[in-house]
C-alpha cells in the first residue's frame, strides 16, 4: 500500500513539473515523461525487426482489405487532427499496414502508425465492419499515444522510491530500459496494468469513433467482441492488461451513441500515404 501512494505520489509531482499532455477527441490529461522521437526511433527498429522475421500473408485479397480498411480510417483521423487543433501531430506518423500469416487470434500496433493484423483474426472480424473495429482499435493507441503513457508511467514506477533527479538524469537509459525492465508485483497489479486497461477501453471509445469516421458502422462492434468471447476465458481482468469481453461490451454500448454522431456511412477512397512517421501494442 505505501509502495502504492508513493508511487502515485511521484507520478503526480511530476506530472505537475514536466509531461502533460491530452488525449485527442476524450481530452484525457496523461503523463508523458518521453519524447516522440524517443519512442519512434525504438519502434521504427523493433518493428524493422519485426517485418524481416514474420510470416507475410500471400493472401491477396485480405491483405488488400487489410490496407484498405486501415487506409481508410487513417485518413479520417489525419483529416480530424489537420481540422482540430493536432496538425503538428500528423507528422509523427507514417501509416503501414500488414498482414501475417498465423492463426493467432491477434493484431498490433507501434508507435507512429505501423500496424499487424493476424489472419487467426479475420474469421471473428467476419468482413470489412469487422475489420475496422480492429483497425480502429489499433489506431486509437497509436493516436493516443499510449506507447509513449505507458512507458512514462514504468519509468515513474521504477524509480518511485527515488529522487525525481534520478529519472532525469538517467532518462535516456531509463526510456532504453522502460520497454523491458520487470518492475514489482506491487506496482505492476497496483498502478500499471490497470492503468493499461483504461487505455485499452479508451482505444475502444477512439476506435468507434475514428470508424464512424472513415464510413464504418460503429454498431458492429459489440457484435465483434460477442464472437471474441466465445473463445473462451482467459486471464482473470485483474491480473491482464485488456479488459474482460463483458466489460469492453457493456463500455461499447455505452460509447455508441457518442460514435454513431460521426457515422456517415460512406467510407472514404484510400488515398496515397504523405506523412512520415517501443512498445508493441496487442489487441
Amino acid at each position: 500500500m505505501l509502495k502504492r501512494i508513493l508511487i502515485l505520489s511521484l507520478i503526480a509531482y511530476v506530472l505537475s513539473f514536466f509531461g502533460c499532455g491530452s488525449v485527442p477527441v476524450t481530452g484525457r490529461k496523461q503523463l508523458n515523461l518521453v519524447s516522440n522521437n524517443e519512442v519512434l526511433a525504438l519502434s521504427l527498429q523493433q518493428y524493422g525487426d519485426f517485418i524481416k522475421s514474420a510470416p507475410i500473408s500471400t493472401d491477396q485479397v485480405n491483405t488488400a482489405m487489410v490496407r484498405k480498411v486501415g487506409q481508410n480510417i487513417a485518413n479520417a483521423v489525419v483529416t480530424y487532427l489537420q481540422n482540430n487543433g493536432y496538425a503538428d501531430q500528423v507528422k509523427d506518423y507514417s501509416w503501414e499496414f500488414n498482414l501475417v500469416k498465423s492463426d493467432e487470434v491477434n493484431a498490433f500496433c507501434m508507435p507512429g502508425g505501423k500496424i499487424v493484423v493476424y489472419e487467426g483474426i479475420l474469421p471473428y472480424t467476419q468482413n470489412q465492419t469487422g475489420l475496422a473495429v480492429v483497425m480502429g482499435h489499433e489506431v486509437a493507441h497509436a493516436v493516443a499515444k499510449h506507447a509513449n503513457e505507458r512507458m512514462s508511467n514504468q519509468i515513474a514506477a521504477e524509480y518511485g522510491t527515488s529522487a525525481l533527479g534520478k529519472v532525469l538524469d538517467g532518462k535516456s537509459v531509463a526510456v532504453q530500459k522502460a520497454g523491458a525492465v520487470a518492475i514489482g508485483l506491487g506496482a505492476q497489479y497496483g498502478i500499471l496494468l490497470p492503468y493499461s486497461r483504461k487505455q485499452e477501453l479508451e482505444a475502444d471509445q477512439l476506435g468507434l469513433i475514428f470508424m464512424a469516421m472513415a464510413g464504418y458502422d460503429p454498431s458492429a462492434a459489440a457484435a465483434f467482441w460477442q464472437r471474441m468471447s466465445q473463445k473462451g476465458a482467459g486471464t482473470p481482468e485483474f491480473m491482464s492488461t485488456h479488459p474482460s469481453d463483458e466489460t469492453r461490451i457493456k463500455q461499447i454500448q455505452k460509447d455508441l451513441p457518442e460514435a454513431l454522431k460521426y457515422y456517415k456511412g460512406t467510407p472514404a477512397t484510400p488515398k496515397t500515404n504523405s506523412a512520415k512517421t517501443s512498445e508493441k501494442w496487442s489487441f
